[in-house]
């Protein structure tokens, strides 16, 4: 398993991971298989959409924000259920197919992580699971 570290910004925001992914995936050697990506927070996430339009990412957040509000009427008191939520929503893993050596996104995607709770160090793990070769 390989850990990379994310440093955000922001109090919310989505940062594009794509490269140091595809880089984990390189320095593996595997060519088939999966790369499953995951988040240790619990107010965290992670996504694969459009990394064409800046705009975006914007629109996603923006939305999560008034569906979900910062100031909302939350019992949990450390100020930051709606991060909480947030992550359940969206979700702390994505699973990607590896096909001849590269992840198997679409055009337009990318994948992202989603900071709710910011600004902060953050760890996203990524395991490479080689397919197994059934012919004999």
């Amino acid at each position: 398993m390989k850990k990379i570290v994310v440093q955000t910004r922001s109090k919310t925001e989505l940062l594009d991971i794509t490269d140091r992914v595809e880089k984990a995936l390189e320095e593996s050697q595997v060519k088939e298989g999966f790369c499953v990506i995951f988040a240790p927070h619990t107010t965290a996430a992670l996504t694969v959409n459009e990394n064409a339009d800046p705009s975006v990412k914007e629109d996603i957040l923006s939305e999560l924000n008034r569906l979900v509000p910062i100031n909302g009427r939350y019992r949990h008191t450390e100020g930051n259920a709606a991060a909480h939520i947030k992550s359940s929503i969206v979700g702390c893993s994505k699973s990607i197919i590896i096909e001849n050596g590269n992840l198997s996104l679409g055009t337009w995607q990318g994948i992202f992580f989603c900071e709710f709770d910011g600004p902060r160090k953050r760890e996203v793990w990524i395991k490479i699971i080689p397919a197994h070769n059934s012919s004999t």
